[in-house]
């Protein structure tokens, strides 16, 4: 038997198995107990991109991505001890975020919401203006600040809570293996262009769509393009660990947002916005007109944002407004102070045709290519809270769309699925004991039908190298190991001890027993190869099937057969020439 060994060791079918089994280990860079928690996406303008923390690219091997290892000192190696350190927080609070590359200090943020209460006070306030000024002979312009009484509603300051630190966090990775949406939760939504459209137009679709998922704080996420049987184009979106309702509603509108004055369009989103402003300094709820009670018993809050034109738009404004007439008095009759007097025709606000809001122009812009304008919208709840969480989505969604534009075609969502994180381990589970059980089986039926371990073990054994290559190979490809790839991977380790069934009989026959051992092996791969070559073909229409949902459990057969005809089944066969025969 030792010789037998040895011989087996020597030969170069089962050296090469055995190359190609080291180098898949060297792929999936198996790490047992890794430290911390995987940073899956950082959300845009928080506190951990501030900081510096970079947001992960969807592609990137997971191993590659960082780790959060501590927050205040505090180890953090569950999902339960990130929250319990992140429900500590307090306003204003310097964060000590250390991970696998580095130590960052964030600042939490104050999350408040501003009431308007029915009494008045009296403030100073110091307007700036330009008066020209003869010096010298010469007429010159020169600033001076006058200070002014005006009387104005109270505000009060409401304390909500604190902002997130903006890290989306997963458990670390323990191999290079991506996990699809079945293993891991997200969301998957399948789109279809309303018309057909051309590759270069599919391609500026794709990359807008995810220019506005990441500007909305989703970065890990993946957009490809698929088609069915039928040459239906589609446009798949899996988003992980985000919430089904926002992503539909974000993807599935064009996002048009125009701005009118009457039937002059000023500007529209995208093309003639340079800057749009997204800190706390310059956007969150209004604290002119803050939160307040509205007749049907429910919560108002309005927020806002500044935002910069090109010169082009600031000039459309200015035209737009220069034969406009001064309002001097307000719808009541009341006489208008001097600063507080605005134009006779609003601006309107509109996303996908629907009016948002039309606000008041002031007089100062009249005729004037102001390039700095403020953007202002309402939002609504049974609550003050409610309100100002309802207001500050719907400025978030209008902030995305001023930066990305509109769509190139609208869009109609087919299908959407919502998968939950907490079933990706059990599903794990159960396929490592499927595929363990089903091994030791046929092993076992292997054994019980010829009664030699010299058959059982090198079954054993290949079969094992196979589920290594494959999941290698997913590694090397960086695809996703959904519940179809494993799927394939089941059917791959079927064929293969089919494959290998085929080779122990025809090699054992006792009506063949007289035949040299090559054409023994010769028959056996005649058989094989015939099967082969069948199920590849019965592969490559599901390649493309269900808009390219069923493909990974196509690839994943399709390489685990290949691997298995052109790597083990040699390897096995050799074995078994060496083991056997007298």
């Amino acid at each position: 038997m030792k010789y037998k060994l040895k011989k087996i060791a020597k030969n170069w079918r089962v050296i090469t198995l055995l190359l190609f089994v080291i180098l898949a280990i060297v792929a999936i860079n198996p790490h047992p107990n890794p430290e911390g928690l995987m940073i899956r996406s950082v959300a845009t303008n928080s506190s951990a991109q501030v900081a510096g923390i970079v947001p992960p690219k969807p592609t990137a091997p997971p191993l590659s991505k960082e780790n959060l290892i501590a927050i205040n000192n505090v180890k953090i190696n569950d999902l339960e001890a990130f929250d319990e350190a992140t429900a500590k927080l307090k306003p204003d609070q310097q964060v000590t975020i250390q991970t696998n590359r580095g130590t960052y200090i964030l600042q939490v943020r104050p999350i408040t919401s501003t009431i308007t209460l029915n009494e008045t006070e009296t403030i100073t306030i110091n307007k700036t203006i330009q008066e020209e000024v003869e010096i010298n002979g010469t007429l010159q312009n020169i600033t001076k600040v006058i200070p002014e009484l005006i009387t104005r509603k109270k505000t009060e300051t409401k304390f909500l809570g604190v902002e997130d630190l903006g890290i989306r966090v997963a458990p670390a990775p323990s191999t290079n293996i991506r996990k699809g949406l079945d293993l891991q939760g997200g969301t998957r939504v399948l789109l279809q262009p309303e018309e057909e459209v051309d590759k270069e137009t599919l391609d500026l679709l794709i990359a807008n769509m995810e220019q506005r998922l990441n500007v909305f704080g989703l970065s890990d996420v993946i957009l490809r393009s698929a088609r069915d049987l039928s040459g239906n184009q589609f446009i798949v979106v899996e988003i992980a660990g985000a919430n089904e309702e926002e992503v539909q509603d974000l993807l599935s509108k064009q996002g048009k947002f125009e701005a009118k004055i009457g039937n002059t369009t000023v500007f529209r989103g995208g093309q003639d916005i340079t800057y749009v402003c997204r800190s706390a300094d310059c956007s969150g709820i209004d604290p002119a007109s803050g939160c307040g009670p509205v007749p049907d018993g429910s919560w108002q809050c309005r927020f806002r944002f500044s935002i910069s034109l090109t010169p082009e738009a600031a000039q459309r404004q200015a035209d737009a407004t220069a034969l406009l007439e001064v309002l001097t008095i307000d719808e009541h009759g009341n006489a208008l102070s001097r600063q507080n007097q605005y134009l006779s025709k609003q601006i309107d606000l509109l996303l996908d045709d629907q009016l948002v809001d039309a606000l008041n122009i002031g007089a100062e812009l009249k005729g004037r290519s102001v390039p700095e304008i403020s953007i202002t919208g309402p939002g609504f709840g049974q609550t003050d809270t409610l309100a100002s969480q309802n207001a500050l989505e719907a400025m978030k969604r209008m902030q995305t769309i001023l930066i990305t534009g509109s769509l190139p075609v609208k869009l109609t969502i087919v299908k959407s699925d919502s998968i939950s994180p907490l079933l990706g381990p059990e599903f794990i589970k159960n396929a490592w004991f499927v595929g363990v059980l089903a091994i030791l089986a046929v092993a076992s039926m292997l054994f019980i039908r010829y009664r030699k371990l010299s058959v059982a073990i090198p079954v054993i054994v290949t079969m094992a190298s196979e589920l290594i290559l494959l999941l290698g190979f997913a590694a090397i490809v960086g695809w996703n190991l959904d519940l179809a790839a494993i799927a394939g991977i089941i059917i791959a380790v079927g064929t293969s001890a089919d494959h290998q069934i085929i080779i122990v009989d025809e090699t054992l026959r006792k009506e063949q027993q007289f035949q040299n051992w090559k054409t023994k092996i010769k028959n056996a791969f005649f058989i094989i190869m015939g099967a082969y070559l069948t199920t590849v073909m019965a592969m490559v229409p599901l390649l493309f099937a269900g808009a390219g949902l069923l493909k990974g459990f196509a690839l994943t057969t399709i390489a685990g057969v290949s691997f298995g005809v052109f790597i083990s089944r040699p390897a096995f066969a050799a074995m078994m020439q060496i083991l056997l025969e007298d």
